[in-house]
């Protein structure tokens, strides 16, 4: 159920809504309303509104109207919101600001090391980055690893070492936040908080990034072997709690067989674009796990409908302390980037000749 407030309601009748929802769904939170689409709503499940608190809420002055949605997802959901959300990046910063979904004709290409070493790398792979092309640098400065020997990041170290990069270069900044304590640190520094595939479903981190003073932009990895209900579930969580800026990321999902790290879902994409209006990013990198399959499979994730790519970059892969089996060199981005705009162009001709 989606509850749109009327514009000119009075923070009194506000409050007098607030308190209402609160009784009717026992919860001990107040409810969080969020703008989209030029509109503020509160969505709620339609299981705990009988029809005698459905005609009490249309009683209330600050409410314009209920909608019921047949959807467990209904602020992401297409049904909610037929255009498609573009996301900003960068806006808020002395930066280039980057455009992502919507009508954006470029995909975006988010691009920079698995992780943060050290001064020198970042600023290299930053330079590097931005001379092939690329939108966005994105770097981790905490690492989750699947072993607690291998290196973790600089952490806040690391936050600093970003921000000095997007000095450098005027490119925005992306980063993962691992839990709920640090989301408003990281996003002092950072222009989009990553949730990565392993904290899909962290309940109190998704409820964080979307409750955080900044409001930055959220890049919500799925989940290793997450359906994809769960995943717009997931991105529920995060613009229900007040933050409608989230992109989805496609990064595979676990599979049996050991040839790739991951099975990238590329029926996913065109799937997604009609079950939700948010943007899609195509992670090929760890789809894949392996840099000679990052390039084709760019180009597949872009024909099958992505809105950007976000890549890993390293000036010498052999080298990296993280992933460095699937990072590829600048000269290869440059590559994947001139053949990924050209294709783009091309698809757009096609539709200009067939309309």
């Amino acid at each position: 159920m989606i509850i749109s407030i009327c514009n000119q309601a009075s923070s009194e009748e506000r409050a007098q809504l607030i308190a209402l929802l609160c009784r009717i769904t026992g919860s001990q939170h107040p409810m969080t309303s969020v703008k989209m689409a030029g509109r503020e709503v509160i969505a709620l499940d339609c299981a705990q509104l009988d029809a005698e608190s459905q005609a009490l809420l249309q009683q209330q002055k600050a409410v314009e109207r209920l909608t019921a949605l047949n959807t467990p997802y209904q602020l992401v959901s297409r049904a909610f919101q037929s255009q498609d959300t573009s996301v900003l990046i960068g806006d808020a910063r002395r930066c280039n600001v980057v455009s992502v979904g919507g009508t954006t004709a470029s995909p975006v290409i988010m691009a920079g090391p698995c992780a943060v070493e050290n001064r020198a790398q970042l600023l290299t792979t930053a330079q590097a980055v931005k001379g092939a092309g690329a939108n966005v640098l994105r770097g981790g400065a905490f690492k989750p690893r699947t072993s607690p020997y291998q290196f973790q990041g600089l952490g806040v170290e690391g936050l600093h070492l970003l921000a000095e990069a997007r000095e450098e270069t005027g490119l925005p900044v992306i980063t993962e936040v691992m839990e709920p304590g640090l989301v408003e640190t990281v996003a002092e520094h950072a222009d989009v908080l990553q949730i990565g595939a392993r904290n899909m479903q962290n309940y109190p981190l998704l409820l964080a990034v979307g409750r955080h003073s900044h409001k930055r932009p959220v890049l919500l990895k799925r989940g290793l072997s997450a359906t994809i209900d769960e995943w717009l579930l997931a991105a529920e969580y995060i613009v229900a709690a007040g933050n409608p800026h989230v992109m989805l990321c496609e990064r595979g999902i676990r599979s049996y067989d050991p040839q790739t790290r991951n099975v990238l879902d590329l029926s996913c994409i065109p799937l997604l674009h009609q079950l939700t209006h948010l943007p899609i990013i195509v992670d090929p990198s760890h789809a894949t796990g392996r840099r000679e399959l990052v390039p084709p499979m760019s180009r597949a994730s872009i024909a099958a409908g992505a809105d950007g790519l976000i890549i890993e970059v390293h000036p010498d892969p052999n080298s990296a302390l993280c992933d460095g089996k699937q990072s590829i060199t600048p000269e290869q981005l440059q590559q994947i980037i001139r053949q990924t705009r050209l294709y783009t162009h091309m698809m757009q001709e096609e539709v200009v000749v067939s309309a």
